[in-house]
Formats: C-alpha cells, structure tokens, sequence
C-alpha cells in the first residue's frame, strides 16, 4: 500500500486550532481525480490540496484544490497552506522569498514575507451583477434586515463569490443562513458560496462571513478567496482605493479567530496575507 507525507496547516493564525486547516498532500503525482476527491470527501475539511510537479517552468509547483464535494480552481488559504507545507517539507526552497503556484486559474504568485508568514496575488476579478429576484432570495435566505443599499455582486477570482454587504458586524455575526436555499441559488448562478461583511468603523477591521453548502462547507472559517472577492467588491463600487490596506477578521462564529491583511496595489491588484502553522504532519496509507 503506498504511503503519502501529509500536513494539516492552520491558515490565516499562529496559534494552532484557531485559523482554517488544509490538508496537504504531498506525494499525489499517481492519484486520479476520483481518489482526490474520495480523500477530500473523507479529511472533511473545507479544502485539501495535492501537490504535484508544474507543467511550466514558470512555476514551482502544480496544486489541485478539492473541498467535499468539488474540485475548484483556486482557493486563499489552501493557497497559503499549501505554501507553507510544500517550504516546510523541502518540496520547494522560495527564491529571493517568491514562489509561483500553478493552478487551474493560472499562475499564482506568492511571498514569504516573513517565518510562517505568505502573501499571494489575486488572480484577476470578473464581476456580474445579481438580478433582481436574486437579490431579493439572497436576502430571504440571509434573513439579513440589516443588508445595506449597495447591490451584491458575484465576483469571480476562480473562486466565485456572491458578496453582500451588511450593515454592522453585530448582524453580520448573527446571520443565521438558510443553507439549503443558499445551495439552490449557487448552483442556479454557478456560484462557489456567499461572503457577506460589515466594517467596524471604530476599530478600522472588516469582519467577514463566508457560506458554501453547495460545496458541503456551511460556513467556510476563513476564507481567502472570500476575503480577495471582497476586496474585489469594495473597489468595483469605489470603496476602496489604490494604496490602501486593511485588516479582516473571520471565523468567531465557528469558534476560530483568523486574521489576514488585504492591499489593493496602485495597479489594481489585491494581495492578501496571514500566518500559517504546521498542526500535524503524518502519512497517508491510502489509496
């Protein structure tokens, strides 16, 4: 029976069990994408990952990024995670503190800016808008009274994100979802899930909220693809402007606390960061 190195990293803190985990597999070059997702289904993480060896010598690494349920293109912190296990088991040594990872987005760029710290790029957003009556089910299922004016826009950074706006983080943080509405709605717009956040405006900090049943997660603890489409977001309605950078926080109402830091560039770009901790390290005996 082959035997494969896994990791299971904490993204987006530094203190264990308190971020997002991803399951990291390191040895996946012979799986087939059934076994991936039999091995996604079973970790039950919100995603797991597969290393594999690049396709271009533009990157690094290859990665194939798996929740319980599908296969996505892109994904923050399994992004990040993935990093970090693929430098901590000697896979990859950064140069000059740069690795590119290979995806079905395309290429992604990724810093370590510090010991157990990465940064990535965003890929490049595409915004639609939401229809009338679908912004009318998006606030039935979200029961979300509070739901500011601005209109939710689903926004694709591989990942596709319908994001909201709601107007304090004290209503944010009491949404209770009508889950297997919120299913129907992403798979009737081809939708990963959606991110609702509200900005604390005393302490600067935007808190978030991300929610995927179509992709078996409820509520996704912290999300990077999540928090790179509300970036997205403020910028497409001009709430956001080139330079700046803030601090998000997620996952208080699934018992995490995780931190990141978002920047928009002066060229338009997102960048988003955050720490990551190794929680275990073993092997996998199966398939």
């Amino acid at each position: 029976m082959p035997s494969r190195r896994l990791l299971t990293v904490d993204v987006f803190t530094h203190t264990p069990f308190l971020g997002n985990p991803v399951a990291v597999i390191l040895d996946a070059e012979d799986l087939s994408t059934a076994q991936m997702q039999q091995i996604a289904r079973w970790t039950n993480l919100s995603e797991t990952t597969f290393l594999l060896p690049p396709t271009t010598p533009d990157a690094d690494y290859r990665l194939r990024i798996f929740t319980p349920g599908s296969e996505l293109p892109f994904a923050g912190h399994p992004t990040l995670g993935s990093a970090h296990a693929a430098v901590v088991a000697r896979r990859v040594t950064p140069r000059n503190g740069q690795l590119v990872q290979e995806c079905a987005a395309g290429l992604i760029a990724i810093e370590q800016t510090a010991a157990g710290r990465f940064s990535l790029t965003m890929p490049a957003a595409r915004f639609e808008p939401l229809s009338a009556p679908d912004s009318e089910e998006l606030d039935a299922l979200l029961g979300a009274a509070g739901r500011t004016d601005l209109p939710p826009v689903l926004v694709d950074v591989g990942a596709r994100w319908i994001v909201t706006r709601v107007s304090d983080p004290a209503t944010l943080l009491g949404l209770q979802p009508d889950f297997a509405r919120s299913a129907a709605l992403e798979r009737r717009l081809g939708a990963t899930g959606v991110c609702a956040f509200a900005a604390d405006e005393a302490g600067g900090t935007i808190e978030v909220r991300s929610f995927a049943p179509s992709c078996g997660i409820n509520e996704d603890p912290v999300c990077g693809s999540g928090n790179g489409a509300v970036a997205f977001y403020q910028q497409h309605l001009g709430l956001l402007t080139p330079g700046t950078t803030y601090a998000a926080r997620q996952g208080r109402c699934v018992g995490r606390d995780g931190h990141l830091t978002l920047s928009l560039t002066a060229a338009g770009q997102v960048q988003l960061g955050g720490e990551c901790v190794t929680c275990l390290e073993g092997t996998l005996t199966a398939p």
